[in-house]
This record gives C-alpha cells, structure tokens and sequence, in this order.
C-alpha cells in the first residue's frame, strides 16, 4: 500500500494510495493510531468513485471515531475505462431516464466486475492490516456500507471475507447474487426503494430472503433508485456503530 498524497482538514486525515495499481483513499481522525479502531469499508456506486463517497467517510470518522476505506471499482474514478465499461455508464444513465430495470446485460457486466473487485478489496484489508501489524498494531472490527454497485461487490465480498463482521447492503436484487447471499451470515441492514426503477421491488425481496444472517432487517421506503432519504443513511451508521462499537476519543487520554 503505498501513499501518494495526504489532505487534513477539520481533524480528519484522507491520505490516497494505490495497491497494484488499484487507487484507494483511507479516513481516520487526524493523529490518533489506527490501532483496534473500527473500520468500514464504503463500496462506491455505478459510474461513482472513492470520493463519492468522501461525506460519508467523513462522518463515520469524525462522528464515531471510525476510520474508513474506499477503493475505485473497475473501470471507475482513476482506473482505466474498457469499452463495456463506456457502454454501461452510459447504459445504467439512460436507464434511470427511461425508469426501466437494469438490463441482462449490465447485470452480467457488474457481475463480472465484481469478480475483479472482490479480491482487491480483500488484498487492501490484508495490505492495512500488515501495515498495522509492522507498527505494533491490530486492525479493528470491519463492517461494509454499500448500496447498488456497491452492493453487487460487497456481497460476495461479505462472503469471502471473515474479517467483515457487519454490512449494509442496498438497491440490488438478481438471482445470480442468491448464491453469495446465502453464505452472508453477519448481521445486515437492507435498503429498498419501493418505487426502484432499476431494480424490480420483486428481485430486492427474494434477494434479501436469500440471506443467511440470522440478524436482518428490511428498510424500505417510497421513491426510487436515486431517492433513499437521509434518515435512513443516517439509520446505516448507527447500526453499524451497535455492531463495530464507537472509536475511542484518545482527546481524553491526553487531557
């Protein structure tokens, strides 16, 4: 993992990276160790990238003391564009217009990067935690936020990843995302728009009856894809908060 720029402001630290070539950022509260601190990761939507999601980071550091990650999903933000990943921008854009579903084939194009980018999230945590590790410290408890694309990485991510003790997922619903469900067991808060024109209200509740989790709930709401109400953004945090536990203020300690 290694650094390439750092900005401070309002007593938060957001220092960009780039692991093999993937660009990342991490947040954490300026001069406090990362040691045992929660952190979350923050999967990005279609056509976003890690900065999108910057004001939500920003909170969950400089509100619950976390720390959080973002990385730029293929073929968005910095990395390079194919393409296919021209064609599904646009695609996905012309879909929210149109208020239709998402089509077969950007379901199979997200899935196919999620392929790609489940393991680069997975080699950025073990990345942070050797960091962590050299400099006598331990990486704390890991939870996901991510709706829509960010959803279509962080299930099977959650899957795989047994460091990732809780998860928000959101705006996704497709039978080929059932068979990763089913192995999610962590606790998890599932976001629906009852009015999603992207993805059928049908698919969004056979997906979250697919998951394993003993612990879940269903958030759904009036409006569409684009239309999720702050409060409930605001509820994902603090369910994250019950599960990872509030980062400690060291201001304390040295007072």
């Amino acid at each position: 993992m290694h650094f390439t720029s750092e900005i401070s402001s309002d007593g938060i630290t957001q220092r960009g990276f780039s692991l093999d070539g993937v660009p990342g950022v991490l947040w954490q509260l300026d001069d406090r160790p990362l040691d045992g601190r929660p952190l979350v990761l923050l999967g990005h939507g279609g056509g976003g990238d890690k900065l999108g999601v910057a004001e939500r980071a920003r909170r969950c550091v400089g509100r619950y003391g976390f720390a959080a990650l973002a990385l730029d999903a293929p073929g968005h933000g910095e990395r390079p564009r194919t393409a296919q990943d021209e064609r599904f921008v646009t695609e996905v854009g012309e879909l929210l217009a149109a208020r239709r579903p998402i089509s077969a084939w950007v379901a199979r194009h997200t899935a196919a990067l999620a392929e790609r980018a489940v393991p680069e999230w997975v080699a950025a945590l073990d990345a942070l935690d050797g960091t962590l590790g050299a400099a006598g410290e331990r990486l704390g408890p890991v939870g996901f936020w991510g709706l829509s694309l960010g959803s279509v990485v962080g299930i099977p991510l959650t899957a795989a990843e047994p460091r990732i003790a809780a998860a928000v997922f959101g705006l996704t619903g497709h039978a080929a995302q059932a068979e990763a469900a089913q192995r999610v067991g962590v606790p998890l808060e599932f976001v629906l728009q009852w009015d999603d024109e992207l993805v059928p209200r049908e698919g969004a509740l056979a997906l979250y009856g697919s998951f394993g989790s003993r612990e879940k709930s269903l958030h759904a709401n009036p409006g569409g894809h684009l239309e999720v109400p702050d409060f409930e953004v605001a509820a994902s945090e603090r369910f994250l908060v019950r599960h990872l536990g509030e980062g400690r203020d060291d201001r304390a300690d040295r007072a």
